[in-house]
């Protein structure tokens, strides 16, 4: 039987096509690998543990925060903390930026952005939670203190992206803009290993994963486009298959594996969208394009949009390109 590629075999056997110096992708993503384990640890016993439910308190977005997603967020504070590639990171769950100011990260040249839990209102109910990173290389001079602008960049200027998916299985999903690759983690031997090579999306994809629970409340030209899905069309196969979950990661590894689009448009309710520009959207979209799909805000790339503050809100839609297009089509009508 042929052995699969660990994590760190197949960085180093690619490293050629990190565009920067040998070595820090590999140190950047052997920390989130580590990381990732003790999550999906934590993840795996937290009934027994009594790490299930909520803390009585709200996160910056207002949203009542799960004890496991302030165990998730200290996790990756604290392993970035004691690795030096990492100069900054921003999280979901806080307010403001981390800086990492000692000795060993003075010369780091990297920020880090992360939703450490994300999906974690279904953390109590065993539905599948994940945690989504972005890393980009700093804009400021290294050494000196980081700045703003060095959180605030244009998806596009993304070195690698990725999610965790702590499902049935433990994988790590991540591009550095040549590809996307899945790793499943092996629990008996304690690492990642290649099992999902080179991820595409289909070429035709029959899914549609959005909260329809807030119909009343889409845009028109979404309600239009829920119409159209759901119409008899024996040949293009309509209507289309509703699946969601309410944990981004479950529901975008599911459409970019089998062929999908997800949506979470603007409307009464989240007058600006619900999903974080920089530690959901981006990286999401990143990895969408590296994978042959395209994500929008329903008429500009993701990629292109210049962040204005920390936990900016948009509109996303995400997922095969032939799908995304046509939702375009719909919106561009109001």
């Amino acid at each position: 039987m042929e052995r699969h590629f660990t994590l760190g075999e197949f960085i180093i056997e690619n490293q050629k096509d990190f565009p920067y110096a040998k070595g820090e992708l590999s140190a950047l993503l052997s920390s989130i690998k580590l990381a990732g384990k003790l999550v999906n640890q934590q993840i795996n016993k937290a009934g027994l543990a009594e790490i299930l439910g909520k803390i009585g308190k709200q996160n910056v977005q207002g949203e009542a925060q799960a004890k496991l997603d302030v165990i998730a967020n200290d996790i990756f504070i604290d392993t970035f903390r004691n690795r030096g590639e990492v100069c900054g990171l921003g999280s979901e769950e806080l307010e403001d930026v981390v800086i990492f100011d000692d000795e060993i990260h003075r010369e780091a040249k990297y920020i880090i952005l992360i939703d450490p839990l994300d999906g974690s209102s279904n953390i109590d109910v065993d539905i599948t939670v994940g945690t989504i990173f972005s890393i980009y290389r700093r804009i400021s001079e290294v050494g000196s203190p980081v700045t703003p602008e060095d959180f605030l960049q244009p998806g596009r200027n993304q070195v690698a992206a990725g999610y965790i998916i702590y499902g049935t299985s433990t994988i790590l999903v991540y591009t550095s803009g040549n590809g996307v690759n899945g790793f499943t983690f092996d629990p008996g031997i304690g690492s990642f290993f290649l099992s999902h090579p080179n991820i595409k999306f289909p070429k035709k994809g029959n899914t549609y994963s959005i909260n329809e629970g807030n119909y009343v409340h889409f845009p028109d030209g979404i309600k239009k486009y829920l119409k159209w899905v759901q119409e008899l069309d024996e040949e293009e196969k309509r209507p289309f298959t509703s699946r969601y979950t309410g944990s981004l990661v479950a529901d975008f590894h599911r459409n970019m594996l089998l062929g999908g689009i997800y949506l979470y448009p603007q409307g009464t309710t989240a007058p600006q969208g619900k999903l974080r520009l920089l530690y959901e959207s981006n990286p999401m979209a990143f990895l969408t394009e590296q994978a042959g799909g395209k994500a929008t805000n329903g008429s500009e790339r993701i990629l292109d949009i210049i962040p204005e503050e920390l936990h900016q809100r948009i509109p996303f839609i995400c997922g095969n390109k032939d799908m995304v297009e046509k939702a375009e089509s719909f919106l561009s009508q109001f």
